[in-house]
């Protein structure tokens, strides 16, 4: 008891006190703190797509980065097409589950399974590269800190797993700061910087260790690659519809103005650093961040208002990845309620969260950063497709809902809906092409991977539930039940469960293997003092094994009666100490293991507890 209660007290410090059901209602999302959490992945991705952008451009020399502004544009203009279809999909769909939901009904299951197996690794990529972006912007302010930026990485994602594990309220204070400091910083970033030119006091970034300029032919291959690269911006956009149910009533109003305040926020910010970009002339560095020389360029120098910017695009950056967090463990829970994941992902935790999907999430990303060493450039390639999929999945369906339904008003909603699949379709056609080369093609065979994953499990469930539905059933005759008792010795323990077995049946038999002559001896004579008039069956084992002559003994009965059950007994003495269980012999667990796949074989234990 002192173990499980040094435990019980170590978890509560970690993650508090157990929230009970009925405070469920106080669990979710406020405007303020659904835009912190569900928005932070989209507002934050504007910090490094520019960049992105930036070192495609750099290949046609200085002159081409003039293409970011127009790029910029080109972006927002996707992303307000797409927020409006998912403001449709908010109030269509008030349960939640997004492009999984929204697939499943309208395109089929397999459809769904595809926009599940795409989310899965959007939000699995999204914790990877958001943390990884955001020990880039700690490394350019603090340089001396590079060297460690994995274990940083690996750090950041334990805490924010801790956060999450102590529910969405205790979320929501940790990650709204960060979010609305990044916001405030950034804008004031963008008005400074707009200041400056209007005043003619704007000077250009002064270079520090920039990337090779080739100075070469700027070819349509080139700007298809950098325009995808920047749609990295348009990660997270699905987030709030997903995540419909997690908010307070009215949900679907609280929901959609979220969606909509932060589509504003995102366009803001993009445009006006792809703009401010180019006014500045930012070419990128091997080891600083273009929004790092930005900061620098815009505030002269590295003061107070530049460490500002960084701090808070380092946080938002590491806390972006709470919009996965969020996603996450729902559509896992969504996904394990229509039987195609583990029904584990089901269950809440201690503080109403799903600490499953939670933990799952944590390890997968983890292992990505590790893998790629928390290189933000590394890990870009293999982002998009899955986002872009499943954009493309979410607005199809819901064209051809509106054309199912025929409501009020159905034709300018499919219109929305159709514009936004028509164009993410073609972003995603772009981001393949674009994208594959780099290392993208992982993503294309893990996406049928999991859906096969998804298709077996629910087949497991189908056939377990075939299997065990009483419809059309009907009870056996009753059997006879032969009890074994495996014992090494005679002892209490063994006594004990003597006498348990004889209230189960007339057929108890006591099975002792021999494997020593004088032994077996003694026990056959203290049999006959304390066997209570048990037989005992003592099987010999020339070779010294215990478990081979056991399993021998128990299929020879089992094939002369296929129809009646065999129960074995386990006579078990329990330490008071949990470390004093190593010091015996674990055959009473290799037993049950054995026999654990036997068909009409009960196994149970009759544990004899010993005094400290």
């Amino acid at each position: 008891m002192a173990e499980d209660t040094l435990v019980s007290q170590f978890k509560r410090f970690l993650v508090g006190r157990p929230i009970p059901t009925s405070r469920a209602h106080e669990e979710r999302f406020s405007r303020v703190t659904g835009l912190a959490i569900l928005s932070s992945d989209c507002l934050s991705s504007v910090a490094y797509s520019v960049e992105e952008v930036l070192r495609v451009l750099v290949v046609g020399g200085l002159a081409a980065l003039t293409y970011s502004p127009p790029i910029a544009i080109l972006i927002a203009t996707l992303l307000i097409i797409v927020t409006f279809s998912y403001r449709q999909t908010i109030y269509a769909y008030p349960g939640g589950g997004g492009a999984y939901i929204v697939a499943h009904e309208n395109l089929g299951v397999y459809a769904g399974l595809v926009a599940a197996a795409s989310l899965f690794i959007d939000y699995t990529l999204t914790v990877a590269v958001s943390i990884a972006s955001g020990v880039a912007a700690l490394t350019s302010a603090l340089p001396a800190l590079a060297p460690r930026r994995l274990e940083l990485a690996l750090i950041f994602v334990f805490l924010l797993t801790l956060g999450n594990l102590r529910g969405v309220r205790e979320s929501g204070r940790i990650f709204a700061v960060p979010t609305y400091v990044f916001a405030v910083s950034l804008l004031a970033l963008l008005a400074t910087g707009l200041w400056r030119a209007m005043t003619g006091t704007l000077q250009p970034v002064v270079q520090i260790a920039p990337l090779h300029v080739a100075g070469g032919t700027l070819t349509i291959f080139a700007l298809l690659t950098a325009f995808s690269n920047g749609c990295s911006a348009m990660t997270g956009v699905e987030a709030i519809s997903n995540a419909v149910p997690g908010f307070r009533p009215p949900e679907t109003k609280h929901a959609s103005q979220t969606l909509i305040t932060m589509a504003l926020l995102a366009v803001t910010l993009i445009v006006g650093l792809g703009v401010m970009t180019s006014m500045y002339h930012v070419v990128p560095a091997a080891h600083e961040t273009v929004l790092s020389q930005l900061a620098r360029g815009i505030f002269s120098g590295r003061g107070l208002l530049y460490y500002i910017v960084q701090g808070a695009t380092m946080l938002i950056l590491v806390l972006a990845a709470n919009t996965a967090y969020a996603g996450f463990p729902r559509l896992a829970s969504i996904v394990a309620r229509d039987r195609f994941l583990p029904r584990q992902f089901m269950n809440q935790g201690d503080r109403l969260a799903f600490s499953n999907g939670i933990l799952v999430l944590t390890f997968f990303a983890a292992v990505l950063l590790i893998i790629f060493h928390a290189d933000t450039h590394r890990l870009i390639p293999l982002y998009m497709i899955g986002v872009f999929l499943s954009f493309t999945l979410s607005q199809t369906g819901m064209v051809l809902r509106w054309r199912r339904l025929r409501t009020s008003g159905w034709r300018s909603s499919a219109f929305v809906n159709g514009l936004g699949a028509i164009v993410t379709a073609g972003v995603l056609l772009v981001v393949t092409i674009t994208k594959t080369p780099e290392g993208a093609w992982i993503i294309l065979m893990l996406i049928p991977a999991l859906v096969v994953i998804f298709i077996e499990t629910r087949h497991h469930y189908d056939h377990v539930a075939s299997q065990l539905t009483l419809r059309g059933w009907e009870p056996d005759p009753k059997r006879k039940n032969t009890v074994l008792i495996p014992i090494g010795g005679l002892h209490r323990a063994v006594v004990q469960a003597l006498r348990y077995a004889r209230t189960l049946s007339t057929d108890v038999r006591a099975v002792y293997v021999s494997t020593n002559a004088e032994a077996t001896e003694t026990v056959r004579r203290d049999w006959e003092l304390w066997g209570q008039g048990v037989p005992l069956v003592v099987l010999d084992s020339p070779y010294r094994s215990l478990m081979e002559p056991l399993l021998d003994y128990i299929r020879h009965i089992d094939a002369e009666t296929p129809d009646d059950y065999v129960t074995v007994i386990l006579p078990e003495f329990v330490p008071a100490r949990w470390w004093q269980q190593l010091l015996h012999n674990q055959n009473a667990l290799l037993i049950k293991a054995a026999l654990l796949f036997r068909p009409n074989t009960i196994v149970t234990s009759v544990p004899f507890h010993l005094r400290n």
